[in-house]
């Protein structure tokens, strides 16, 4: 029942969802955070069955049965991925972006450097690997930045995103099959081109904003 004209809605007994009877909800910060994140037996679903519909090269399809929360039986259709890397190399307040056609988009895309994890391969590794092979650049030093889930609805795919620093210039080694060219951008151009929807790529959106919070742009 809610309060009369001027009155605030009374709000006794009711609780957000996620909250829980400890008072975690309440804590600010990390500690917040990590208590939201934690299994929620009103939310979580089991899987009942696996079946494997293909496996190819870059990655693997799986047909899930799960029990959802009310007991009821759904389907969920996985992707499986080992994940990636990207770098964001800053110089001078320009970012350097990698310049390819991605057919799954059906168009030209502006990206930070980045590739596929070899299985069982360190992120960090594969981030400086992805750099020179792609740009040429050598980084001194690689800063982790954070993970990204993509399509969290659907795969299992994360990218790790890096930034690069004491940036020396080599020779670039794309693979036979990468035609790439290789572009520096002002940071906050790139980001203008994010708001006006001309670049969408979630890993070079962060890499951007890393750039900008670490005073690089």
């Amino acid at each position: 029942m809610t309060g009369g004209a001027g009155q605030a809605p009374q709000t006794e007994g009711v609780r957000k969802v996620g909250e829980k009877d400890t008072g975690v909800w309440q804590e600010g910060g990390l500690g917040r955070i990590r208590a939201l994140l934690e299994d929620d037996p009103r939310l979580v679903e089991h899987v009942v069955s696996e079946t494997k519909v293909w496996d190819g090269r870059i990655f693997g399809v799986r047909k899930l049965e799960v029990e959802l929360p009310d007991g009821s039986h759904g389907v969920r259709e996985l992707v499986l991925h080992h994940g990636g890397a990207g770098v964001a190399a800053v110089r001078d307040g320009r970012i350097c972006l990698v310049r390819q056609y991605r057919v799954a988009m059906g168009r030209m895309s502006l990206e930070i450097p980045a590739g596929k994890l070899e299985v069982g391969e360190d992120p960090e590794r594969c981030a400086a690997r992805e750099l020179r092979e792609e740009t040429g650049l050598v980084a001194g030093r690689l800063e982790f930045v954070g993970r990204a889930a993509g399509s969290i609805g659907f795969t299992n795919e994360t990218t790790s995103i890096y930034l690069a620093h004491c940036l020396r210039q080599g020779e670039a080694s794309p693979d036979e099959d990468e035609f790439v060219d290789v572009v520096w951008l002002p940071v906050r151009d790139v980001l203008e081109a994010v708001r006006a929807g001309l670049i969408q790529d979630g890993k070079t959106i962060i890499g951007a904003l890393a750039a900008v919070e670490r005073g690089l742009a």
